[in-house]
């Protein structure tokens, strides 16, 4: 420990295992947190029947709640619809295609924790001041009709003064409207939106997807160009909440399929913004919008009808009840996702065989190719395979590192062989054996990699439990840091100046390298400031709107046997070499 050489293999062989542990647990990470969010998404199991959706779906939930391993049931109504899109800048973009899930609320939260995922759990100050800025513009002639002229042109100065600085800074409408308005026309306003007076509704309006008695989209939380992410990793409404949408309406439109495979006319419906979600999975975030099941079901003509005959339309055969395209199940605690699949087909068939002879309409058999009972991982494999492929992929081409280690303890201990060649002679005349030798070398290199390998271990667990803040961090970096790297740049130019005095020259070598190394590092930081910050992590690339920050613990245990065990590799050479060592010779070394 008295040698620097040593230190710097413990070092070396600590960074190549950091390096594996950041990488291999961030990579886990993915992997972990995909399936986390199909499980928490879709549950345990689902069972699907493509676009034609599966009829008296209501008997199967109830069918399946009863067994004592559901805890719950909920189906939807899968489609993609045109959403377009309430921006009042018209160089926003105006329509998005859209995921549409059809749900029922309350059975749909308790098997997927919906409500766990809505964004807004109450209006802001600045939010309020917007709905009641809607509020007077809708309600602008009833409440007109009741003011002097000199009001009337108060009323307007100041509304119209509000919308156009709002967007850009905070303006306290609400305490301009208070001094203006009058008892009866508060109650006006107040009728408008139910939120004016209890902001926490929002909450409850995105749980019940409705809003003032009209069903509502509670959309994903980028299908909205309003919404920025901060630096902590929260999300904002960009221009002062201007673009918040649980204030506006949007116009859904869907097509429907016939069941012979041929096109319907689009069926389109207005619906107000109640709320929106965040599941952390961008690529749901940015597509997926709820809407309650009936609406979604009427969109896509899946709802109860009238079956006609063929021959006579007039006459009514019987009816063709409503439809789900999907059943989510959860199954309770201790019940695994394969049990669960099982129950599910069992509760299956016994509800399609309690159904025949009591209805024209039967739901589809097991047999059928489009039906399926799949668990959740089984529904997400096309996603999960390729991450769980590009995890293994990194996992074996930074095994790589095992030989960088191996090849620099070779190295280092092929240069201590050479100077200690001496003390190695003195052994070797004073009885030690080959083996004896060996053993020394041996221990020296699995020292260095135990020390090496938990070194390694714990900068890789300060950075991957850090990653998210180091990752602000160069994405912004403080002034502080680009201060710091000046003045070391600053002091090692001075090294240089005072040693090169002495015409000594490590030292200048190793100072010009440190004052250009900080300098640039503080000219980068002070580019980036200049730029506002750079994206680093970008959300809609990666799918999550945060990097993975837990361990993975089998692949870290497994990294530091491997590091220590090529170190032992690596000192087996130059070990071997050390016991071949002539002690006369060795002697005679100088």
């Amino acid at each position: 420990m008295s040698r620097v050489i040593p230190l710097i293999a413990i070092a070396a062989v600590g960074l190549c295992v950091a390096l594996v542990i950041v990488v291999v647990s961030v990579m886990t990470g993915f992997l972990d947190m995909v399936q986390s969010a199909g499980k928490t998404l879709m549950g345990d199991v689902i069972i699907t029947y493509g676009v034609s959706g599966i009829p008296h779906y209501e008997t199967l939930v109830e069918k399946l709640e009863e067994d004592p391993s559901v805890v719950a049931a909920t189906p939807i109504v899968d489609g993609w619809g045109l959403l377009r899109m309430p921006y009042p800048d018209t160089n926003a973009k105006q329509s998005e295609t859209v995921q549409v899930w059809g749900i029922d609320p309350e059975s749909f939260t308790r098997v997927t924790g919906f409500n766990d995922s809505l964004q807004w759990k109450t209006s802001s100050k600045q939010q309020l001041d917007w709905l009641l800025y809607d509020a007077v513009n809708k309600n602008a002639s009833a409440i007109l009709q009741t003011m002097s002229d000199e009001k009337k042109q108060l009323l307007i100065d100041t509304v119209d003064s509000a919308g156009s600085t709002m967007n850009y800074q905070f303006t306290n409408l609400w305490s301009a409207m208070e001094k203006q308005l009058s008892k009866e026309q508060w109650e006006i306003i107040n009728a408008y939106d139910e939120r004016l007076q209890n902001p926490e509704i929002v909450f409850a309006q995105g749980l019940s997807l409705s809003r003032n008695g009209k069903p509502g989209i509670v959309s994903g939380l980028h299908v909205s160009d309003g919404n920025e992410r901060q630096q902590d990793g929260s999300y904002a409404v960009i221009r002062n909440d201007h673009w918040w949408m649980p204030r506006y309406e949007g116009t859904l439109t869907m097509l429907p399929i016939a069941s012979d495979g041929g096109l319907i006319e689009p069926e389109s419906i207005i619906m107000p913004f109640t709320n929106e979600f965040q599941s952390g999975v961008f690529l749901i975030d940015s597509s997926r919008i709820f809407v309650p099941i009936k609406t979604s079901q009427q969109l896509l003509h899946l709802d109860k009808a009238e079956l006609v005959d063929i021959d006579d339309p007039t006459i009514i055969v019987g009816i063709d009840p409503a439809r789900a395209t999907s059943v989510l199940l959860r199954g309770a605690d201790g019940v695994t996702a394969d049990e669960l699949q099982l129950i599910a087909e069992k509760v299956y068939d016994e509800f399609r065989e309690a159904l025949r002879g009591t209805t024209s309409v039967l739901p589809p058999s097991r047999s059928n190719p489009s039906l399926s009972v799949h668990t959740w991982k089984e529904q997400q494999k096309s996603f999960t395979d390729p991450v769980e492929k590009e995890r293994e992929l990194m996992r074996t081409l930074f095994s790589i590192i095992y030989l960088v280690v191996a090849a620099l303890i070779l190295s280092i201990f092929w240069a201590i062989v050479f100077e200690k060649t001496r003390d190695i002679g003195i052994l070797r005349s004073l009885g030690a054996s080959r083996a004896g030798i060996v053993w020394i070398f041996l221990r020296y290199g699995g020292i260095i990699g135990v020390l090496g390998s938990l070194f390694g271990l714990l900068i890789g667990w300060l950075v991957t439990k850090n990653i998210n803040e180091i990752h602000s961090a160069m994405g912004s970096p403080p002034i502080a840091i680009a201060i710091g790297a000046f003045v070391i740049s600053v002091a090692s130019l001075w090294v240089v100046v005072v040693r090169g005095r002495r015409g000594e020259i490590l030292p200048i070598v190793v100072g010009m390298l440190s004052a250009i190394t900080f300098g640039g590092i503080g000219g980068l930081i002070l580019f980036v400031r200049s730029q506002g910050g750079i994206v680093i992590w970008d959300a809609s690339v990666y799918y999550f709107s945060v990097i993975p920050n837990n361990i993975d613990w089998p692949s870290a245990s497994m990294t530091l046997i491997g590091a220590v065990l090529f170190c032992l590799i690596g000192a087996v050479i130059p070990a071997a070499k050390a016991a071949d060592t002539d002690p006369v010779k060795a002697l005679r070394h100088e």
